[in-house]
């Protein structure tokens, strides 16, 4: 239930807490004092539009916020599953503040929210009827909950939905092996090339890792043979070039070419030493040579190798056990392709027979609303009947609509107004007065059925006399025995009637306009029941009177 409204610059409140309690909440005020200004607060936090009108003259922002107790559990699971949840307590606080440029910025116990969102949770905790209200009674799509509601057998709903949603998922199957059927040749083809690819790579688990080893020990060798090659061309010489032996060599030829002395003769044999070293070390350079085991066209393959499973690691997977997962799941892709005729005539006969078996759950289901809506409408015309509508026929319409998640009914409320008529949908015939009427024999009819927590009704007092009020106010104070009913009235029959009687008072201060909103004491009643019962003239018979309504109330 709605247990604290805090409302702060809209229109002419500037600022206003309000505490409603359980049972029944009036408010009531002289012309434009601010009445509807409380519902459109409301309606505000509640995620309805709203405009930058709404924002109080000269201030910069429009802030309303509501505290729900006790949310009930379907509440508790939208909230949950939308990402939000009520304290531990059960508490729910709605936040919204509005700019004077007309943004929104709303929260869910101070975690941030859209105004479509509010309006999702809100449409769960209040319901909201006025002259200008089109909820959920002119909404025909919304009035097989109405009859829902009144079953005493939930199982019957529950088993055809889970039967529901299996065809659907059947369904859903079906058409994607339709689809696949449409692009066989094309997925047939594809898988073919992928799968050849990979087999045709024999490619085996840690295959890149053993090849990158053995290239870097190649790689090492040839590094080694290029060294003993640069060395041995650098001692021997070549075409272009002489060697190191070879000029070392001509040095002693030179030399023995000439008178020798001691000191060149000791020149001459240190170079002889030389040359012989020379010749042993090409000897040892020749050895290493002929003993490295290096294969050119080893290392091409092994790099050939190595950049095959790269492009194919770009297709298929970073590792050989990836490239390899994907192979199986290519073969089962294609096997699966290839029985597709098998799965989907499977499939196929399997939905008929689920088609049948929902078709015959919705049959059950049909009737068993239309069971409930002979004893509804009899119940909500009795009720219209005693709030002075004796003549308005009450009809719930029946039709044979498309399979959905809640059966095949479309159900709607008609009603006649005059005798004679034909029924005619709610939303094409009734006033805004009757509507809010008409609602209110509905709630009395599923009020210990009803999962809304709040019930606002929006003058609903409108063109009925005093009788009638009278029995609206009755039946007000019967529907706040089970769901908290907030009310805006200009009656004093209804408005005695209430637990909580809250009054709107306008006032002016400094060349601006104020609205307060007051919880009122007994005496306080007594004034304002006297007020609405004679205007501005508040005499001591209609202080006597008022007092003897609210003294009756309380009997």
């Amino acid at each position: 239930m709605l247990k604290t409204l805090n409302i702060e610059n809209i229109a002419v409140i500037e600022k206003a807490q309000i505490e409603f309690n359980n049972g029944l909440n009036v408010l009531t005020g002289e012309t434009g004092a601010g009445k509807s200004i409380v519902v459109d607060s409301i309606n505000a936090i509640l995620g309805e539009r709203t405009s930058r009108e709404l924002v109080r003259h000269g201030a910069d922002y429009a802030f309303v916020s509501a505290l729900f107790e006790d949310v009930s559990d379907n509440v508790a699971e939208k909230l949950e599953s939308m990402g939000y949840s009520p304290e531990e307590d059960g508490t729910l606080l709605l936040t919204r503040k509005i700019t004077e440029a007309g943004k929104s910025v709303c929260k869910i116990n101070g975690a941030s929210a859209t105004v479509s969102i509010l309006k999702e949770i809100g449409q769960m905790l209040v319901n909201i009827h006025g002259q200008h209200d089109s909820q959920s009674l002119l909404n025909p799509d919304s009035h097989f909950l109405f009859i829902d509601m009144l079953s005493e057998n939930k199982e019957i709903f529950a088993d055809y939905k889970n039967s529901f949603h299996q065809l659907i998922t059947i369904r859903r199957r079906l058409k994607a092996l339709t689809d696949d059927e449409e692009d066989k040749d094309r997925v047939l083809e594809l898988l073919d090339y992928q799968i050849k690819e990979l087999e045709s790579a024999d490619i085996s688990v840690n295959e890149r890792t053993e090849l990158q080893k053995k290239k870097a020990v190649m790689d090492s060798r040839e590094a080694l043979l290029r060294a003993l090659n640069s060395s041995l061309s650098a001692l021997s010489g070549n075409d272009e070039f002489s060697g190191a032996a070879t000029l070392v060599s001509s040095c002693i030829k030179e030399f023995l070419s000439v008178n020798a002395s001691a000191a060149i003769e000791k020149i001459v044999s240190k170079l002889t030493d030389i040359s012989d070293e020379i010749e042993s070390v090409r000897d040892l350079i020749n050895h290493e040579i002929s003993a490295l085991d290096f294969n050119e066209a080893e290392r091409e393959m092994v790099e050939d190798r190595l950049d095959c499973l790269y492009k194919l690691s770009l297709k298929y997977g970073n590792t050989e056990e990836e490239m390899l997962h994907f192979l199986e799941k290519a073969k089962e892709k294609r096997n699966a392709v290839l029985y597709n005729d098998d799965e989907l005539e499977r499939l196929t006969a399997e939905y008929d027979k689920l088609l049948e078996e929902v078709m015959e759950k919705a049959d059950h289901l049909s009737d068993h609303r239309k069971k409930i809506a002979d004893a509804f409408e009899n119940n909500v015309k009795a009720q219209l009947a005693f709030l002075d509508m004796p003549k308005i026929q009450f009809k719930v319409k029946f039709e044979k609509g498309s399979l959905t998640s809640n059966g095949y009914d479309k159900i709607e409320f008609l009603i006649s107004t005059n005798p004679g008529e034909p029924a005619k949908p709610l939303a094409k015939i009734a006033s805004g007065g009757e509507l809010s009427r008409i609602m209110l024999a509905i709630k009395n009819v599923i009020v210990h059925n009803d999962t809304i927590g709040t019930l606002i009704f929006d003058e609903i007092d409108t063109g009925v006399s005093g009788r009638a009020s009278r029995k609206i106010g009755l039946k007000l104070k019967a529907v706040s025995k089970g769901t908290q009913v907030i009310t805006v009235t200009h009656s004093a029959q209804i408005a005695s009637a209430a637990d909580e009687h809250f009054l709107i008072q306008k006032d002016f201060e400094n060349n601006k306009t104020y609205t307060k909103v007051s919880s009122l004491d007994f005496e306080g009643r007594k004034k304002e029941l006297a007020r609405i019962m004679g205007g501005l003239d508040i005499t001591d018979t209609l202080l006597k009177s008022a007092e003897e309504m609210l003294l009756s109330e309380s009997e």
